[in-house]
């Protein structure tokens, strides 16, 4: 329970009941929950989505969800989607990303990367099928912050301070492994195969990503984590109506 609050402490903004003050491995140990955290998130979204939806109509609604999700995290992510695309388009040395993705202040090209990841969730969101609408909405974000343990555990630093440095340490091997198992379970009751498609469709994007990153910048930071944890979000609303729909027309 206690690394399950220090996850729900770093990962949103939701006044909890208890807060837990934690020491720097605290962090990497929580890796394990991450995806639990994603199900508490994914479990408000369906709160509120059968709340809302008998009274708006469903583009309206689907942008409630994607607000509450960006209220929720504090948009902690997004910054980092918005901080990683001003580094790619200043087209620098890995000096000059890692300034860039520094900065507090963003750029039109992070302002641009912003609000077209805001509209492909959107967008996303409302062709979802509204019978599995539901499982959807806790699927993604389990599947995006178990791509965040993936990508930090044996990952390494861009640099030697910052929220990348603190998560990699105390994280390892058994984090990840926890984290899968739990992830691939949650897959499998709310979609079956079409979960764990999408699954393996996140791990090996996230993979590529950090991949790129170790080349580019020569680790990763949490600007980075973030990016990935909102491009895996996209790509999971993405991917879901294509793969429930083959499910549903398989001979």
């Amino acid at each position: 329970m206690r690394l399950y609050i220090i996850a729900m402490q770093f990962l949103t903004i939701i006044p909890l009941p208890c807060r837990h003050l934690w020491q720097r491995d605290d962090l990497g140990r929580s890796l394990a929950v991450f995806p639990l955290a994603g199900l508490t998130i994914g479990a408000l979204l369906a709160g509120l989505n059968l709340l809302t939806a008998p009274l708006v109509a469903r583009p309206l609604n689907d942008l409630l969800l994607i607000t509450l999700l960006a209220a929720m995290t504090g948009a902690l992510h997004m910054d980092g989607l918005a901080d990683v695309c001003d580094g790619i388009a200043a087209r620098g040395s890995r000096e000059r990303f890692l300034a860039i993705m520094k900065d507090s202040n963003v750029g039109a090209i992070g302002a641009v990367g912003l609000v077209l990841g805001i509209l492909l969730k959107w967008q996303a969101l409302t062709v979802i099928p509204a019978e599995y609408k539901w499982q959807t909405l806790l699927l993604f974000p389990t599947l995006a912050r178990y791509c965040q343990v993936q990508t930090i555990v044996h990952g390494r630093n861009a640099r030697q301070d910052g929220l990348g440095s603190a998560m990699i340490a105390g994280a390892g091997t058994s984090r990840l492994l926890a984290a899968g198992v739990l992830t691939a379970a949650i897959a499998w009751l709310l979609l079956g195969v079409a979960g764990i498609t999408a699954l393996a469709a996140a791990m090996v994007a996230s993979w590529l990503i950090r991949a790129w990153f170790n080349r580019k910048i020569g680790g990763i930071t949490g600007d980075v984590i973030g990016c990935i944890n909102e491009l895996v979000e996209i790509l999971t609303l993405v991917l879901i109506p294509v793969l429930v729909t083959f499910a549903c027309t398989k001979p």
